[in-house]
């Protein structure tokens, strides 16, 4: 049975209740700052995570949902590939954190056409897709890139050449371990590319957007470069972020941009245009 959320999902009168999937690096901040009352008018409700305890522990999905008015999706690809499409058909909002996920087209498709509760992606660690946007309207961006660069231990797999694993452990210089499209990207790198899909996402698409993956000694921060050029004009974003102390693939202000957007949808009427 679906649950109705209020008029154009608008909850005036009372709390927003917020269900976590994942209470990692991300998950456990978002779940710290809402039980402190960090988001007016926000409440953490519930949290599904089968390796960590929570006082508001849910047993299992059917238990979230019947405690939340928003799903936020915390807990990486597979979790979204698990409950996301579930979470809508039961007519709960859905905020995703694992953007990266969406570079599979089917599950993207099948996240877009669930009817019930409304999809919602959240930005993490970039931002400047108002203007990115309003160039796309005014005409076609002819190229879209970015530059992440990360801490060298951060970037390394298993998968890669021993000459790049041992340049990452021990080198003293940048080392780019990909340059590619971002579907690729998103496939090779799920803990570090949710900034290029949702770059792609809200620009020219995976396929499109060209991204380089660079690991460096030297870096104590994460930092996304975008450059974008195109009829309306030539742009160049950068963002430079504290990693997280719990996981350094992740930026830490992504915890703080998912409440930001909790926030916003318990006031969707609170916009900048």
């Amino acid at each position: 049975m679906k649950k109705e959320c209020g008029e154009r999902g608008i909850y005036p009168d009372s709390m927003l209740r917020v269900g976590l999937i994942g209470c990692g690096a991300i998950g456990s901040v978002v779940a710290r700052e809402l039980s402190q009352g960090a988001v007016h008018g926000v409440e953490l409700a519930a949290v599904l995570d089968p390796v960590v305890h929570h006082p508001l522990g849910a047993d299992d999905r059917e238990s979230l949902l019947s405690r939340s008015d928003v799903v936020v999706e915390a807990a990486g690809h597979a979790a979204l590939r698990e409950h996301g499409v579930a979470v809508r058909e039961a007519g709960t909002d859905l905020l995703v954190v694992s953007i990266g996920a969406l570079a599979d087209g089917d599950l993207e498709a099948r996240l877009r056409q669930a009817e019930g509760g409304r999809l919602f992606l959240c930005t993490g660690a970039i931002g400047g897709f108002d203007i990115l946007r309003a160039a796309m309207l005014f005409g076609p961006l002819e190229e879209v890139a970015i530059t992440s660069t990360k801490p060298a231990m951060a970037l390394s797999r298993p998968w890669m050449d021993e000459t790049i694993q041992d340049a990452l452990a021990h080198g003293t210089e940048p080392v780019t371990v990909f340059d590619g499209p971002a579907r690729e990207a998103c496939a090779l790198f799920p803990e570090s590319a949710n900034v290029t899909a949702t770059l792609s996402l809200a620009t020219v698409g995976f396929d499109h957007v060209r991204v380089q993956m660079v690991g460096d000694p030297a870096a104590t921060r994460v930092r996304h470069v975008v450059a974008a050029s195109g009829e309306a004009g030539t742009y160049e974003l950068s963002f430079e972020n504290a990693a997280s102390p719990d996981n350094p693939r992740t930026s830490a202000v992504t915890a703080y941009s998912v409440l930001r957007a909790v926030g916003d949808i318990r006031r969707p009427s609170v916009s900048f245009l």
